[in-house]
């Protein structure tokens, strides 16, 4: 796989087309060549450790994830939050090709923020996916609505002569010869693929495999800036993608080194 940094970027891990960098996003992103990758996957942090109380395997538990998912530094409340969401989409802007896309999933915490950086970054929003869940944790509190959904958004840069690829065949095929719809239904990620470890927000193999198959072709570049626990990776590698991810954690990056080693391992068996 070709060098796609400006800068020699020391690889925590590589494997059949699959890179993963250890490192802070924000400066890696820079020493990225410009319009180099073909799709971006983004699960940035949501915001929500405020030292609320959620249920997880029927206990009660801390709903805080980490320092990763805090506002740090001299800002907080939403203008950081908002300022730190614009900061990285321009950076993906930077390296995502003039046809490329990103996806980027969310929550009420940090949803809107994004959804107006795409904006003033000039990006032209293509969908607003509702991903709703057949099986989310209970609401301890009893005084609003379960939360249920999360939201993705696909866009592109907003450029007269942008063409960006959908598979509208391939998505119509999987959903029983019908025009898929803009909402989609599945249970949270599966004990199965958390054998490796467990990253606090990782997303189910079945939604992944459903973006990278709708907006990538086969040996196309795919990067994840947050990577966490790997299904990205895991999914671009297992549909013959590129794939290139970043995580600021050397706990999380050993996950997907081991979820990266068994699915280039099952992709050689079969």
């Amino acid at each position: 796989m070709e060098n796609l940094f400006i800068k020699k970027e020391p690889l925590y891990f590589e494997t059949d087309g699959s890179q993963l960098v250890l490192g802070d996003s924000f400066k890696i992103l820079t020493k990225m060549e410009p319009e180099s990758v073909d799709m971006i996957f983004a699960d940035p942090p949501y915001f929500l450790s405020n030292d609320g109380i959620t249920c997880q395997g029927g206990k009660m538990v801390s709903v805080n994830k980490g320092s990763w998912d805090k506002l740090s530094g001299s800002g907080t409340g939403v203008v950081a939050k908002h300022k730190f969401n614009r900061k990285w989409i321009k950076l993906c802007k930077r390296v995502l090709k003039p046809n490329g896309t990103i996806w980027i999933s969310g929550t009420l915490h940090n949803i809107y923020s994004i959804g107006m950086a795409l904006e003033q970054e000039d990006f032209k929003i293509i969908n607003n996916i509702t991903w709703q869940k057949t099986n989310p944790p209970p609401n301890l509190a009893c005084r609003c609505f379960t939360h249920s959904t999360e939201t993705i958004l696909w866009a592109k840069k907003n450029e007269e002569k942008s063409r960006h690829f959908f598979n509208y065949q391939k998505m119509k095929e999987m959903n029983d010869g019908k025009q898929m719809k803009d909402v989609w239904t599945g249970t949270l990620t599966k004990p199965s693929e958390k054998t490796e470890g467990k990253h606090p927000t990782q997303k189910p193999e079945y939604l992944l495999e459903r973006i990278v198959l709708a907006s990538t072709e086969e040996g196309q570049v795919i990067l994840d800036p947050f990577c966490g626990s790997g299904t990205t990776g895991v999914e671009a590698l297992r549909l013959g993608r590129k794939f290139i991810g970043i995580d600021i954690s050397e706990e999380y990056l050993e996950i997907s080194k081991r979820r990266l080693e068994k699915a280039a391992n099952d992709k050689q068996r079969f």
